[in-house]
């Protein structure tokens, strides 16, 4: 692990945090962010489509 990665670990870990927490929760927050990524390039895939999603009977 470089200095630089083990600087960043440091900083980012809270109090009674292991490295692999840290980890962790990073993987998670990356997760995260694929889907609003995902969710966001949906949105503009519709919209560019011309589709309106107003116009369109409730599923339920």
């Amino acid at each position: 692990m470089s200095p630089s990665d083990q600087a960043l670990l440091a900083k980012l870990t809270h109090p009674g945090e292991t490295k692999a927490d840290v980890i962790r929760r990073a993987l998670h927050e990356l997760e995260r962010r694929e889907w609003v990524l995902a969710a966001q390039e949906d949105a503009e895939r519709i919209d560019a489509s011309g589709e309106d999603l107003n116009d369109e009977s409730d599923a339920w």
